[in-house]
């Protein structure tokens, strides 16, 4: 199935990184939603995957049905079942993933203060913009350095450059 590339997406953050049985029935869960998930009684064109065994992405291609309030606390509802099934938190948006030299970490935001003050994270660390909302937006937008997203803004004081 195609998806235009302004298809709206969600993208939630796990704190921690999710091993691979949990990965697995996770990702039935998640088909199981979005083949069944609607807005108003209709399919909504709808997929979800789950990158880097820590971030959920829900797609929506509108051109089929529009989401709507009711099927956004649809999802949301679902999000907070995954939270208490696999003993996770996808609702702290402060909870800063970034690249490493090992992969993907994440950090509270006072963790994070601390490795930038410390010269972990730079400028140039690739850092999870979660606020992207369209899929064209998550393949151009989504990992990028620091300097070039909303963290700077919150965090950039820190740096040292």
């Amino acid at each position: 199935m195609n998806f235009s590339e302004n298809s709206r997406i969600w993208i939630y953050q796990s704190n921690r990184e999710l091993n691979a049985d949990e990965v697995f029935r996770m990702e039935h869960i998640l088909n199981d939603f979005t083949s069944e998930w609607t807005a108003h009684n209709n399919q909504l064109k709808a997929k979800a995957q789950i990158r880097y065994n820590r971030f959920i992405i829900l797609t929506v291609d509108e051109s089929q049905a529009g989401v709507t309030g009711c099927s956004i606390d649809k999802s949301v509802t679902l999000m907070k079942s995954l939270e208490h099934e696999f003993h996770i938190n996808l609702f702290d948006r402060f909870n800063t993933a970034y690249r490493t030299a090992d992969g993907i970490a994440s950090a509270s935001r006072s963790e994070f203060e601390e490795l930038i003050k410390q010269g972990v994270v730079n400028a140039d660390t690739i850092v999870f913009n979660n606020l992207v909302n369209t899929l064209k937006d998550l393949d151009t937008k989504w990992e990028v350095p620091f300097k070039n997203s909303w963290h700077n803004q919150v965090f950039g004081a820190l740096v040292i450059a």
